[in-house]
């Protein structure tokens, strides 16, 4: 195969003080940043200024583990930060053109209440808003919602698949000329452009329609979290940007062609679905400086931390009574997030690290793509991977905020351009134009313009 040309898509992936795990002891870090709205909004600027595709919002419905003494020490585990879809809307009366993707669960919320929070988000942005759907594996958080214990994980993604479906459903309510407000003739809509959807499912059961009009993008843009054998039938389905983890260039592609191979079942085309995996940059003027800055974030990882965040990415097994500085033990396949346990399975194995190596391999990034090199040397890597098709653009996982991000837009950005691999301006006005995805049509109008052709 060729290499691939064009551009690549970067998504600034915005976490309260950064993503390594010690990011808010960081001397440069704010640490009450989670709850800071103007420092969400310098951060959406600068963004914005530098022309990213998108910002991106994790989210969890709760704290995840009673371990108080490793709670005590992390800014990370949704503890003190915004509800995502609040803080975007927010944001969107500051900006003018970055998409805004917020997390929203398919096994906590209810599909109409999903359907009208991101219709509206993409109304007040003007067609910027984005869906990232997931499942909640965490126990924590399923006993804030009436439950002692997650579904399972086949049934957390046979719920997904309707939930989406629902979603989808709801947002074709209206056609996109519904609402003419004709006030001399009294009509607000015209009726043959509502559509009720009166779905019965086995779980859930919503008649419909919205009362929101159809958003500016047809459909707000569906992002998905998921790398395991599910995970990738529901993108594959529905997915239209694919936020996952990968460690080598070879798994990278090998993911890219599989996923990609997957959409003609469902009708679609490989540019209908975008891989973004994420990506941590340590970006310093020489490779000694970024090793620098490295290491100033890893010497302030409490071992406590470092022992439960590894516990937490294999899936909940406790790994106190195991020697740090042994090799990790053999585990029991999770109910929890089963691709990044393999993952994590998988590095330690491979490059045969002990409990401690391994904490503090994946500190940074929790499994994501982990770079830290010159501005030439991380452009070089990113381009690699897209050229080769393992990637369609990246999430960026700053590794402290907001320094981390400046360091990518001084540095690396102009690196990427000179390579012709981004862009320098928007445009397109819409989180579908930057991405170059298609805007859904309405059924009904499809159908009608079909059936007027057949008379015609």
């Amino acid at each position: 195969m060729s290499l691939r040309t064009g551009q690549l898509s970067l998504g600034a992936f915005l976490y309260p003080s950064g993503h390594h795990i010690a990011a808010w002891r960081h001397p440069q870090a704010q640490a009450d940043g989670g709850t800071d709205l103007r420092f969400y909004a310098d951060l959406a600027r600068a963004a914005e200024a530098a022309r990213f595709d998108l910002i991106f919002l994790a989210d969890g419905v709760g704290t995840r583990g009673d371990n108080v003494d490793f709670l005590s020490r992390v800014a990370h585990n949704y503890q003190a930060q915004f509800e995502p879809i609040t803080l975007l809307s927010a944001l969107s009366t500051i900006t003018e053109r970055i998409g805004l993707v917020a997390t929203a669960s398919t096994s906590f919320n209810e599909p109409y209440h999903i359907a009208r929070k991101f219709a509206s988000l993409d109304h007040l942005s003007g067609g910027r808003a984005g869906w990232n759907v997931v499942t909640t594996g965490n126990d924590h958080e399923a006993r804030n919602f009436n439950r002692d214990n997650n579904l399972l994980h086949a049934d957390r993604y046979a719920r997904a698949t309707e939930f989406v479906d629902v979603v989808t459903g709801l947002w074709d309510s209206w056609e996109d000329d519904a609402f003419v407000r004709d006030k001399a003739a009294g009509i607000y809509f015209e009726r043959e452009k509502r559509h009720v959807l009166h779905h019965k499912g086995e779980h859930f059961q919503v008649q419909g329609p919205l009362n929101v009009s159809r958003p500016p993008q047809g459909h707000p843009v569906v992002v998905q979290a998921g790398s395991s054998e599910a995970g990738k039938e529901l993108a594959a389905r529905c997915g239209e940007v694919v936020f996952t983890a990968q460690q080598t260039l070879d798994e990278a592609v090998a993911f890219y062609a599989d996923l990609k191979s997957r959409l003609a079942r469902h009708g679609r085309t490989a540019d209908d679905l975008k891989i973004m995996p994420g990506v941590f940059p340590v970006v310093g003027a020489s490779q000694a400086e970024a090793q620098e800055k490295f290491e100033q974030l890893q010497a302030l990882i409490d071992p406590v931390v470092g022992l439960t965040l590894v516990s937490n990415l294999t899936g909940g097994v406790d790994l106190s009574a195991y020697p740090l500085d042994g090799p990790i033990p053999d585990l029991p396949e999770t109910n929890g997030t089963k691709s990044r346990q393999r993952l994590l399975v998988d590095l330690a194995r491979r490059e045969n690290l002990s409990i401690r190596q391994l904490y503090q391999r994946v500190a940074g990034a929790r499994g994501h793509w982990q770079l830290v090199g010159t501005p030439t040397q991380i452009a070089d890597a990113l381009e690699e991977r897209f050229r080769h098709y393992g990637a369609d653009g990246y999430n960026i996982m700053a590794p402290y905020l907001p320094g981390g991000l400046h360091d990518f837009i001084r540095l690396v950005l102009p690196e990427l351009r000179r390579r012709g691999l981004f862009r320098t301006e928007y445009t397109g006005k819409t989180l579908r134009d930057h991405l170059g995805l298609k805007r859904p049509p309405h059924p009904a109008a499809v159908a009608r313009q079909a059936s007027d052709a057949a008379i015609a």
